[in-house]
């Protein structure tokens, strides 16, 4: 009985992480190239009070044995890198990735950070930036003379200048995919970084080397299915609740065999 305490206490914590990360996949079901994430369970050891194979007579053994299990655990938190809905906005600095990869993006202190949220903006230098600021890597200036932006599904930049009616070249958008993008850190602000578990980024344009192509006034939306997360909180707490039973089981029958001698 003491056992089935402690299993049902890893089972209500264990689901409390489920539960907080299926909260945080629906708060970001609008956040732009949002990857919805997935907790991941493992069983805890087990107590063996027989050995399964253990042998019984020369020529027989025990065929499966006794082994308690003592819960369960959140072993890691999987990030689902499929691609999400295509919302068409018409703003020419919109750019969403078809396919593998992410846009290159430096930070303050000089680290390339990895996302696939398109939604660039155009600062007072002239300078595609995110949202919060951060250089598109490579860096690409638009003139201030321009009269429209003109981004290729390989990823070339060119505008149509005054006078001219032939557009001019003036950067080239590059894409980074990973051996195992599930392995980026999340750093918020719709950030990736490199770990070791990601390995190292494979640079290259847009529609080379297995990478994906852009997409421009278009945006990529959250692969969160809202209806697949309600039902994934329901389960979450239908789980928490069945364990918080389990300890009031447990618990009672410690009291009736408290109360075995009254």
């Amino acid at each position: 009985m003491i056992r089935s305490l402690w299993s049902g206490a890893t089972g209500m914590i264990a689901q409390q992480t489920n539960l907080d990360v299926v909260s945080n996949n629906l708060a970001n079901v609008n956040t732009s190239g949002y990857k919805k994430v997935r907790a991941d369970f493992q069983d805890l050891m087990y107590q063996i009070d027989r050995e399964p194979g253990a042998p019984v007579e020369p020529a027989s053994m025990i065929p499966t044995g006794i082994q308690v299990g003592l819960g369960t655990r959140v072993v890691g938190t999987s990030r689902i890198m499929g691609e999400g809905n295509i919302q068409t906005t018409g703003n020419p600095t919109d750019v969403a990735i078809e396919g593998d990869g992410f846009y290159q993006v430096t930070l303050p202190d000089g680290t390339l950070a990895y996302t696939r949220d398109g939604a660039w903006r155009i600062d007072g230098n002239g300078q595609i930036v995110t949202s919060d600021g951060f250089l598109l890597e490579p860096a690409i200036t638009i003139p201030d003379n321009m009269k429209e932006l003109i981004i290729s599904t390989t990823g070339q930049v060119s505008v149509l200048l005054p006078g001219d009616p032939n557009p001019q070249e003036i950067g080239q958008i590059q894409l980074a995919r990973f051996v195992n993008p599930g392995g980026l850190r999340a750093s918020g602000k719709n950030l990736f970084l490199e770990t070791p578990a990601s390995g190292a980024p494979i640079v290259g344009n847009p529609g080379d080397d297995g990478l994906g192509a852009t997409l421009q006034r278009v945006l990529e939306m959250a692969n969160v299915q809202v209806v697949e997360e309600m039902v994934n909180m329901i389960v979450a707490q239908r789980a928490y609740e069945a364990n918080s039973k389990t300890i009031s089981t447990a618990d009672e029958l410690l009291r009736i065999a408290n109360n075995l001698r009254r």
